[in-house]
Parts: structure tokens; C-alpha cells; sequence
């Protein structure tokens, strides 16, 4: 039972990818930590289940290794327009899908390794100052971290929630029982829809939908758009239930307040189709608990910022594709006579170059549309 009169420096509320992040890089700084949810492990969320190299970069910071068999390695990106697809391998390396479940399980053995102190089936009812508010009585912190999702509580009790942007859209998952056929994690791009196609394993591929209304985030319907994609699954066995989700690109006017802060979706978020919401999470969590050793939270709003930057420019750029299929067509025919661009582009997205280099390709993406 937590006793009213426990203290502790950082507090952190949700125990998701993002919550043990913040827990494992504060106890990096040798703070002492709680963390509270009102679930219990290992916590499952609907997603991609893609993590490019950046992602596991930061895992790699945080301490968090993954077992040679884990999961299955992609080694870029492809992008599939009715019969003709371009790829592009990440230059630092290849990325991983591994299931959401075994993720976590691998993120709360480290955070428990460093030391973290948890409080599982333990919703927080709301905070007051330096003091957060349980069930089973309150518990005083230096730093309160709100890491409870796009709906936080958190960000509302703490007069976080002025949202700045907010564009949602729909998407619905399976896994399928499939050996994987490509290399590459897969983004299928139709009229009224997109998937994207991560291999999780041997005999296992994770299948995101996502489009603008809910009636489109529909594998029934999604399917029909793609007819080489519905081959390969018609005689697949499904691997879990069909579960469906909101995805957003959202932006706050802060993400702190005092000695509370934000981060993972409850600061703010990008579409899923980027692949970039645990690797913002990971970067965000080391810059959290920068800024609370140096002991102010203003540093930390900066840096956040920082972060959403590019992975925003990104989104808008695939989210406009997504909505100009005539436009995509050409695009898509420019980077197959092109590879090198689609290659700059992809370099871009993880982070390898600067934003001058995306122009720099888009001035030469336009020349080559003029000749498509």
C-alpha cells in the first residue's frame, strides 16, 4: 500500500513505452522514481510495431537490448502504388518490428533493473501541486510526469491542454500468420487509404490501415484497393484480434507547467504512418531528465520542440500524398526512375540529413515529374 507520507523526486503517471522511458533516463540521473498505472504488464496499444533506427538508438541509451532473435529486422522503407514500388535502405542500419507486448516487457525489466519503483493497478484520481493523489492516499514528488496517452488527465489537470493543431484520423491493426515477402516495412498507398506492412517475425507481419474516416479504416474495404495485398493474406491465419485506434497529429502550446510535464502522445503527436511516435518518446524522455537535473522545465519545453520539428514536416509531406493520389502516381514513378531521391527523402525522415537536403531533392523530384 502507498502510505500518504511517501515522497519521491519524479513521480510518473502511465507505465507505456513513453512512462518507462522518462522512469529509466530519470533513474539515469539518479533520481528516484515512482511510476503508477492503473493497468497492469504488460501494457499492449494498437500500433505499427516498426522501429526504425533512430527508435533503437534510443532504446540502446535508455539500456534497453534486444535479443538477436527478437522480432524481425526490415532493412528500409517501400512505398507500393498500384503495381510499381520504390524502396530504400536506412543508412545507419536496419530497423526492427517487434511486437508491441514483448517491447514492453523488455522496457519494464530495465526500468525495474535501474531501480524504478512501480505501482501497478494504481490509478492516480489527480494532482495537487507536488502532490499526486491515489486511491490509497498521496504521494509528494519534486517533478510529476504525465505519460497517459493522447487523452491525459494529466494534461488537463495541469492547464496543459491548449491544443494548438489537432488533425485526426482512423486506424485499425492485425497481424497475420505470413512469412514475410519483402525486406522492407511496406507503405501500400490507395484512394482512399493507406497500410503499412511491418514483418514482427518468421511467420508474422503486423498490418496497419489508416485513413481519414472510419468507414475507410476497414480492411474489407482497404483490401479492395490493393488486390497483390489481399493475395498474399487470403489464405493467412490471423495472429491476434483486430483492434482499432485514433491517430493524430497534434501539437500543444506547452508541454509545462511549474514541475509537471509532458511527454510521449500526451505532449502532442504525429500520424502513425510516419513510424515516429517511440522514437520522439525516447528523445523526449533523455531531454525530460536533462532538464530536471538542471532543475527547471523551460529547457526541456525548447527542446521538445525541437524534436516534433522534423517528424511534423514529414507527416504533413506523407498526409498530402496520401490525399493526391494523381500527384502520388507521379511522384512514385519520379523516385522509381529515380531511386537516389526516394533514398534522400528516406535519409531525411531518420534524421540523417537536414531539412536543406529535403529541399534540395524536392527541387529535383520537381524537374523529374516534368519528365514523367
Amino acid at each position: 500500500m502507498v502510505r500518504s507520507q511517501q515522497s519521491t523526486d519524479v513521480f510518473v503517471i502511465g507505465a507505456g513505452p513513453a512512462g518507462l522511458a522518462a522512469a529509466i533516463a530519470a533513474r539515469q540521473k539518479g533520481f528516484e522514481v515512482v511510476v503508477a498505472d492503473g493497468s497492469a504488464p504488460p501494457i499492449e496499444k494498437p500500433c505499427g510495431e516498426g522501429m526504425m533506427p533512430e527508435t533503437l538508438a534510443g532504446l540502446h541509451t535508455l539500456g534497453v537490448e534486444l535479443g538477436a532473435a527478437e522480432g524481425h529486422r526490415f532493412s528500409g522503407i517501400c512505398f507500393v502504388q498500384e503495381g510499381a514500388c520504390v524502396t530504400a535502405d536506412f543508412p545507419q542500419g536496419p530497423g526492427i518490428g517487434l511486437p508491441r507486448s514483448i517491447l514492453h516487457e523488455r522496457m519494464a525489466a530495465r526500468a525495474e533493473e535501474c531501480g524504478v519503483q512501480f505501482r501497478w493497478k494504481t490509478p492516480v484520481v489527480g494532482i495537487d501541486q507536488a502532490d499526486i493523489q491515489l486511491a490509497t492516499g498521496k504521494v509528494r514528488a519534486r517533478w510529476i510526469v504525465g505519460a497517459d496517452g493522447q487523452g491525459s488527465r494529466v494534461r488537463r489537470w495541469a492547464g496543459l491542454d491548449v491544443v494548438r493543431r489537432n488533425q485526426v484520423r482512423f486506424a485499425i491493426r492485425r497481424h497475420y500468420r505470413v512469412k514475410p515477402w519483402s525486406s522492407h516495412m511496406q507503405i501500400w498507398w490507395g484512394q482512399h487509404a493507406q497500410a503499412y506492412v511491418t514483418p514482427t517475425g518468421r511467420e508474422e507481419n503486423c498490418i496497419v490501415v489508416l485513413s481519414d474516416t472510419p468507414e475507410r479504416a476497414s480492411f474489407d474495404a482497404a483490401l479492395q484497393e490493393w488486390p497483390e495485398l489481399r493475395a498474399r493474406l487470403a489464405n493467412a491465419q490471423l495472429g491476434s484480434r483486430e483492434r482499432g485506434a485514433v491517430t493524430s497529429m497534434r501539437s500543444l502550446r506547452r508541454v509545462q507547467n511549474g514541475n509537471v510535464a509532458l511527454v510521449g502522445d500526451a505532449s502532442g503527436s504525429v500520424d502513425a504512418i510516419t513510424g515516429e511516435g517511440l522514437r520522439m518518446a525516447f528523445q523526449q524522455a533523455a531531454a525530460l531528465a536533462e532538464a530536471m537535473a538542471e532543475g527547471a522545465l523551460k529547457s526541456y519545453e525548447q527542446a521538445h520542440r525541437a524534436l516534433m520539428r522534423r517528424p511534423m514536416l514529414m507527416g504533413d509531406l506523407m498526409l498530402w500524398l496520401g490525399r493526391h493520389p494523381r500527384i502520388r502516381r507521379r511522384v512514385v514513378g519520379a523516385m522509381k526512375s529515380r531511386p537516389d531521391l526516394f533514398a534522400r527523402f528516406l535519409a531525411t525522415h531518420v534524421g540523417m540529413t537536414d531539412p536543406k537536403s529535403l529541399l534540395s531533392a524536392g527541387a529535383q523530384l520537381g524537374w523529374q515529374l516534368l519528365h514523367v
